[in-house]
């Protein structure tokens, strides 16, 4: 590691507040990088981008926290602190929650025309203010502007759906006998949890913001102690799109806020993406306490390639989907799977590779930023070279790319790596610029390959073949399948659909599942009998009967 980068590492950890150094100048971004910190720092509240600190959002304000311990956020192609992030008190904490709480008793009983005019609001804002957001992602997360700017997009996707909150909402009445109706209608839960990963700090919350609130719910979001800043900027226009206050708040923090999220009997349900070991804690602990949970896991995503398949198409989409975001994409291509003849075009993949130009994200014409942080980088590299170890071979190696101007990023070039199922590289998710090829035969060993691979999160196959593309569709035991599409991700108006070791819960994001996630139903039986209406007209007959 470089020393000036090592050294850096050393202090950017947890530190107690009451002896950090005075906010160092950001000598190290570039004029560009500069401009937009200090823009953010100047205009939005709750976040800073020069080097001072994050605040929770709790009750409509947005509140300095009282923090002992603070982590620190640095831009990761330069390590220059950005901001500092708290761990969150208990008290904060508990403070976030009775906000909520008693937000919930008015905002449950608010019109759903009320909320829709929120939701349609906030895409609004969201529109307005998107490269401030984008801005934000580029800071501290590292990706490029465009990518950032894909990041805010997919969120605001599920924001403009839920302006259908009215529709979707709809419930059932039926006579079920004589003067006799059955009617059934959804409400929300309470307050409800959201624990976001740093790979996609807008659209991630975006995720569960509209779904949660627009239901009736409110919602507590813990963004990445990495990269708060979009999620701090998104609660910024929540609020100025009208939203009420305690409706949204948001605490940060690592694991004890994690704790007291899963542990709280007034929260009744979390969402959560990121890895496997967190997921997995979320899932169990907050089970336990009667929550409803879902959260999505890790992938190791893999694309067919067969012979017959549009080869300019098929390298172009693989290229974009491996190396894209750095890797670090939940949904990403990590395995390419070459059938028969398709095994030739390995060499032209790696060219094209070759060719894409690692960067800053804003400087013009990068394609991929740095990784998120010195230990991902290190993560990932000891994983390329397992690779060798185990036998593998590297074919394109982006281990020691050096990018001039940014000697302390966290650096990672597109890697291709040549292994086998049995290899370390194969088995674990990567999460980084890194594609593993391995050849097949035929396609029943590409579906075999990946039916026993353990997640199920996405996969994709390109072919020119209806006949092909059906068997693939219909053979492999993935959730989300894309014919001649690298990412399959499905657009808001269906639902997240990720399955195996990818998931834990029994309803997924988003879509007709996101509307099942955050409500409950009620059915109510009623009779009202005809015959006992008031303003019946008397009658003046002499009775026959008592």
């Amino acid at each position: 590691m470089h020393s000036r980068a090592a050294a850096r590492l050393r202090t950017l950890r947890t530190r107690s507040f009451a002896t950090a150094a005075s906010n160092p100048p950001l000598v190290a971004l570039s004029s560009t990088a500069r401009a937009q910190a200090e823009r953010i720092s100047a205009e939005w509240k709750g976040t800073s981008a020069t080097g001072g600190n994050t605040k929770n959002l709790i009750g409509g304000e947005f509140v300095e926290s009282k923090a002992e311990k603070w982590i620190d956020v640095v831009d990761p192609a330069t390590q220059s602190l950005l901001t500092r992030v708290p761990e969150t008190t208990s008290q904060e904490f508990e403070q976030a929650v009775d906000a909520a709480s008693h937000a919930y008793k008015t905002w449950s009983h608010s019109s759903v025309l009320t909320r829709q005019r929120f939701v349609m609001e906030l895409q609004y804002q969201l529109r307005q203010n998107s490269d401030a957001v984008a801005s934000s992602i580029v800071l501290e997360q590292g990706k490029t502007f465009a990518d950032a700017h894909g990041d805010l997009l997919r969120g605001l996707q599920v924001v403009e759906t839920a302006c259908g909150i009215p529709t979707a909402l709809l419930g059932n009445t039926i006579e079920v006998s004589k003067d006799m109706d059955t009617s059934s209608r959804r409400l929300p839960l309470g307050v409800c949890a959201s624990i976001a990963p740093f790979n996609f700090p807008a659209m991630i919350p975006l995720w569960t913001i509209p779904m949660a609130i627009a239901t009736g719910n409110t919602l507590i979001v813990k963004p990445s102690e990495r990269d708060p800043g979009a999620a701090m900027i998104i609660a910024e226009l929540c609020h100025r799109a009208g939203l009420p206050a305690g409706v949204l708040n948001v605490v940060h923090g690592t694991v004890p806020t994690v704790n007291a999220i899963c542990d709280h009997p007034s929260i009744k349900a979390i969402s959560f993406v990121g890895g496997d070991r967190a997921g997995a804690h979320i899932y169990e602990r907050g089970r336990k306490t009667g929550k409803r949970v879902q959260a999505n896991l890790g992938a190791k995503n893999h694309a067919v390639l067969m012979p017959d398949a549009n080869k300019n198409h098929a390298l172009n989409s693989l290229i974009g989907a491996a190396f894209g975001a750095a890797g670090q994409r939940c949904m990403a291509i990590s395995v390419a799977v070459l059938v028969g003849t398709a095994q030739q075009w390995l060499p032209e993949l790696i060219e094209r590779a070759k060719k894409l130009k690692v960067n800053q994200g804003f400087e013009k014409g990068a394609d991929l930023g740095p990784v998120i942080s010195p230990a991902a980088k290190a993560r990932i590299t000891s994983l390329i070279a397992s690779a060798e170890e185990q036998g593998g071979k590297i074919l394109l190696d982006g281990q020691n790319i050096q990018v001039p101007d940014y000697p302390d990023g966290n650096w990672v070039g597109p890697t291709i790596v040549e292994a086998t199922t049995d290899m370390r590289c194969y088995r674990e998710e990567i999460f980084g610029p890194v594609l593993v090829v391995i050849p097949a035969d035929t396609l029943d060993d590409a579906i075999s390959i990946i039916n026993a691979n353990k997640y199920g999160n996405g996969t994709a196959i390109f072919t020119q073949s209806g006949a092909t593309a059906r068997k693939f569709e219909v053979g492999v035991e993935v959730g989300q399948v894309g014919i001649n599409v690298p990412i399959p991700v499905p657009l808001p108006m269906f639902s997240w659909s990720g399955n195996r070791a990818s998931f834990l819960g029994d309803i997924p994001f988003y879509g007709r599942n996101g509307i099942d996630f955050y409500t409950q139903n009620k059915t109510t039986t009623a009779l009202w009998k005809a015959e006992d209406a008031i303003g019946n007209k008397a009658s003046v007959d002499m009775p026959t009967h008592h």
